[in-house]
């Protein structure tokens, strides 16, 4: 089993109809490791606030965050360090009953992510933030003040037009 970077587990039975708060922060060694999982040279930090709550009669877990982060990221156009920050909030919803007793899952764009199966009764928020930490970053970081300007397309050649008597004097050595 991996043990991701950043993992904080919680027992579901610690889970319970009244919402349940968390407020957790990478440590050193973490945010090391989580840069390299996110291919950046800095993670200087990472938190998250997290509440877990049972729905639904108690058969789902809704775990709503927020996750916010200092960041050190590569310019793309000129790869540079760039320091850029995320702040992003997000939801997850987890299932108690196990991926068999849902049978075959269809996944239609439109509509909600299906439930995530609980793991050996643990939920790891820690990993969730990591998770959506990594969508939430900008994907085109650039330094302030550099613009990408894309160079010239080479003109396009200009096929030569066959001179029409050519043509004709090659038909000609033909018949």
């Amino acid at each position: 089993m991996i043990v991701p970077e950043f993992s904080r587990l919680i027992a579901v039975d610690r889970v319970g109809l009244k919402e349940k708060s968390f407020a957790i922060e990478a440590e050193a060694k973490e945010l090391k490791a989580l840069a390299a999982r996110l291919g950046i040279p800095e993670a200087k930090s990472v938190k998250a606030d997290i509440t877990l709550k049972l729905i639904r009669g108690g058969s789902i877990i809704l775990l709503k965050g927020r996750v916010q982060a200092a960041l050190v990221q590569n310019c793309v156009v000129t790869l540079d360090p760039v320091e850029t920050s995320v702040d992003e909030e997000f939801s997850l919803t987890y299932s108690m009953e196990s991926e068999r007793d849902h049978g075959e899952v269809v996944i239609d764009m439109a509509e909600e992510d299906p439930p995530e199966p609980v793991e050996n009764g643990q939920i790891d928020i820690g990993e969730a933030a990591a998770e959506h930490l990594a969508l939430a970053m900008d994907p085109f970081p650039r330094a302030p003040g550099v613009t990408f300007e894309a160079p010239p397309e080479p003109p396009a050649e200009q096929p030569q037009k066959a001179n029409p008597f050519e043509v004709l004097a090659e038909h000609r050595k033909k018949v």
